[in-house]
This record gives structure tokens, C-alpha cells and sequence, in this order.
């Protein structure tokens, strides 16, 4: 083990997760008069109180549109906007603040790319290659734009594990492949897929990476210029942050180069009756009024995440699943779904012959919320030939005790189904 890792398991073994759980509110109330055990981390995180605070202060205090407004209080909530960007640049050490779209989530984001990059760049006999493993949001845009341009969609294949076959990805790419889109974490079963090595024989074709980070920056440093992927996105809900905002960055040079995604106000540069010039970068991809209050938001969220290192996090969170893991290996009827070596924060596992709804609604009547369902990631079902998953998805407010819970919860579900 290397120095660093050591500092980071004897810091994640101090780590104080009952001061960190006195910042969010939510999880101290009772669900159906058990304590709120909140497992549904990978759907939403939590709010901690200074993220709401942050936004209670914007809407008291500076409510106003921005870039627009001479008066001080557009002013002020211009500056706190731009400020808020100036954070998600530093957070994924982009190069440039202009390389940091703002959009409604992760999955606008990758429209955006495949509507404004895609139909820009691709035409018939082009290939688009994901993979399995994709969360909805990373399929049909692609899906939809093949049928757009006559493109083809090519997948790469995941093994028993959970885990991409990198041996079929390297016989898939070739001259034709133009886009490569694959997600850094999976949101079905917790696999990290090795995107630096996806990224690179990628680019040794000629072809661009966009990086699906949702799942992935609540749990591991995201840093775009090492990884040299060519376009980024996530969403701030599932970095503790608001609902309805999201980041797309991208290499300047290509964002420069590609047409606007909507059209309206800020926009634009100028306006008349027969033509339009657009504004320049970030501007030309956030039309109209964006999730001011949201963007903001995400800017307190990230400061939060930064106060607490999320090495230290994720090496606790690495805990907390080895012990969850160990805990529901004890129990017969339990089936794992993902089981891949290099993973993190996601249980998803199958009951005998319990349905996963059926398992979730038990488990919320003893207070322990988790997702149930195919997770916006039905060709992973399909793969391993399930209808669907139970997913407890964990984050760093979570505890050994929550996971005692859990697997107690599931014991009952148990008795209950015979």
C-alpha cells in the first residue's frame, strides 16, 4: 500500500460521520417510525444545510436575472453565478471557465453534445460505440441521433461481473468510429470503468470521448485534463446539490466550433429580422433564463465536497461497502448483481424470488429507502436476465449501524414472503 493510500485509510477510520450527518437535516427525521435509513443515494443525494441555506440567502436576499441588469442586485447575482462556474472549472480542472456549460442535468448535457457535435460531425457509415453498462440518458440520445444521420450504434459487451470487455471494445473501434461514450461509474452496479484506457485507444483512432460523470463525482476526483476526454458532463443532484442543474464541459476548440442548441435570450449576440449572430463561449449554450438559484447552489455544494476531501470520503464509502457486502453475503436467498473488482457504493442484488418492489416496499416500512426497479439501465438487466434490481446505494452520511438496519430489513422481508 503507498503512502497516499495509507494516509487515506487511517483518515477514513477517524472520520467523523456524525458530525457530517448534523449537516443534513433530512436524515434526522423518522420514516413510518423507524429513524430515515436513506439508501437511494445513486438516484439523489442529500442536501446539507449549507447548500439550502445558500439558496434560501439567493431568494431573500439577491433574486434577480443576471448578465442583463445594471442594478445591484443583478449584479450580485451575476457574480455569484460566474463564480459558481469559475468552482466547476477548478473542481474538474478544466483549462478554461469557458469550457463549462450549465444545462438541467447530465442528461441535457449529452443531448446537447449528440444534437450540436453529433449531427455537425457525423454522417452515414459513421459508428457511435457505448456500452452495456449505460444509464438511459447515455443510450437514446445516441440512438436517436443514428437514426438522424444513418449512423450505426455500436455496444461494448460487460462479463458476469459487471465489467467491460476491453477486448471487444479494442475489435469494435476502427477508422469509421467517431464518438465514443461510455459512463465513468455505472449507476445500476457500482463498476468503475477504466475510462483513461477508453479514452486513449479512442483518441488513437481519431475518434471523440464523452465521459458520463454522474455517478462518478460524488465519489472520485473527476480531472478532465488527465483524462483528456473531449467532453464531461454530470448532474448537481447527485453532488449534494440542486435538482434541475448540470455541467457540460468540453475542449473549447470543439465547443467553439459547434452550432447552438437552443435559441432565445443570452444567447445571442445580435438579433434582427433576418439573422442572428450568437455569443461567445460559455454563453452560446445556456439560451434563455438558466436555473440561476441551482447553479448557485452547485457552487456551495462543491465547496462542500472540497471542505471534506473526498479521498477521505471515498475511502470511507469503500468501507462502508466491503462491510455491507460482507453483512448480505450471510444471507442465503441474497443474489449480488455486479460484482465487479474496481467498484464502489452500490449494492444491487436480487432476493430469490421476491420482486424488487416488493423488496423496497418492506424495506420502507422499517424507514430504509432504496431503489428498486431496472435503474434507467435496462440492457444491464437484460444481460443478466432479471426484470429487475433491489439497489442500496450508499454515501458518506451513511453508517455501519444504517447498514445493520438494511440487512435486518431484509431479514424481515424475508419472514414475510416465506
Amino acid at each position: 500500500m503507498n503512502n497516499q493510500n495509507t494516509a487515506a485509510k487511517l483518515n477514513a477510520s477517524t472520520f467523523d460521520v456524525e458530525k457530517i450527518r448534523a449537516d443534513f437535516p433530512i436524515l434526522q427525521q423518522h420514516v413510518n417510525g423507524k429513524p430515515l435509513v436513506y439508501l437511494d443515494n445513486a438516484a439523489t443525494a442529500q442536501k446539507p444545510k449549507q447548500v439550502i441555506e445558500t439558496l434560501d440567502t439567493y431568494y431573500r436576499e439577491y433574486n434577480s436575472n443576471i448578465h442583463r441588469g445594471v442594478h445591484t442586485l443583478s449584479q450580485k447575482a451575476t457574480d455569484a453565478y460566474e463564480s459558481a462556474r469559475e468552482k466547476v472549472k477548478t473542481f474538474l480542472n478544466a483549462n478554461s471557465s469557458k469550457e463549462i456549460i450549465f444545462t438541467r442535468g447530465a442528461t441535457e448535457a449529452i443531448n446537447l453534445v449528440a444534437q450540436s457535435f453529433g449531427r455537425d460531425t457525423i454522417s452515414v457509415g459513421d459508428e457511435i460505440i457505448i456500452t452495456e453498462l449505460e444509464h438511459h440518458s447515455n443510450i437514446v440520445p445516441w440512438q436517436l441521433l443514428c437514426e438522424q444521420t444513418g449512423a450505426t450504434l455500436r455496444y461494448i459487451p460487460i462479463n458476469d461481473a459487471g465489467e467491460l470487455i476491453l477486448e471487444e471494445y479494442e475489435k469494435l473501434l476502427n477508422k469509421k468510429t467517431s464518438i465514443v461514450a461510455v459512463g465513468h461509474i455505472s449507476n445500476a452496479l457500482g463498476t468503475i470503468n477504466p475510462i483513461k484506457t477508453i479514452i486513449d485507444k479512442a483518441h488513437a483512432v481519431g475518434a471523440k470521448v464523452l465521459i458520463d460523470g454522474a455517478q462518478a463525482v460524488p465519489h472520485t476526483k473527476a480531472d478532465v485534463q488527465e483524462l483528456d476526454c473531449d467532453f464531461y458532463v454530470f448532474s448537481g443532484h447527485k453532488l449534494f446539490g440542486p435538482t434541475g442543474i448540470g455541467v457540460l464541459y468540453g475542449k473549447e476548440a470543439l465547443l467553439d466550433a459547434m452550432p447552438p442548441y437552443q435559441g432565445g435570450g443570452d444567447m445571442i449576440q445580435t438579433v434582427s429580422m433576418t439573422k442572428s449572430t450568437f455569443n461567445a463561449l460559455p454563453h452560446k449554450f445556456e439560451a434563455g433564463t438558466p436555473h440561476i438559484a441551482g447553479v448557485i447552489g452547485l457552487g456551495a455544494a462543491i465547496d462542500y465536497v472540497n471542505a471534506i476531501d473526498i479521498d477521505v470520503t471515498a475511502q470511507y464509502e469503500n468501507e462502508l461497502l466491503d462491510y455491507a457486502n460482507e453483512q448480505a453475503a450471510q444471507i442465503t436467498d441474497l443474489n449480488f448483481v455486479g460484482t465487479a473488482q474496481n467498484k464502489t457504493s452500490i449494492l444491487s442484488f436480487t432476493l430469490g424470488r421476491i420482486h424488487p418492489h416488493d423488496i423496497g416496499t418492506i424495506l420502507d416500512g422499517e424507514g430504509v429507502a432504496i431503489r428498486a426497479g431496472h435503474h434507467c439501465a435496462m440492457p444491464v438487466m437484460e444481460r443478466f436476465e432479471i426484470p429487475a434490481t433491489a439497489r442500496a446505494s450508499f454515501a458518506f452520511y451513511n453508517t455501519r449501524e444504517e447498514v445493520d438496519a438494511l440487512i435486518q430489513a431484509i431479514d424481515k422481508c424475508i419472514m414475510v414472503f416465506g
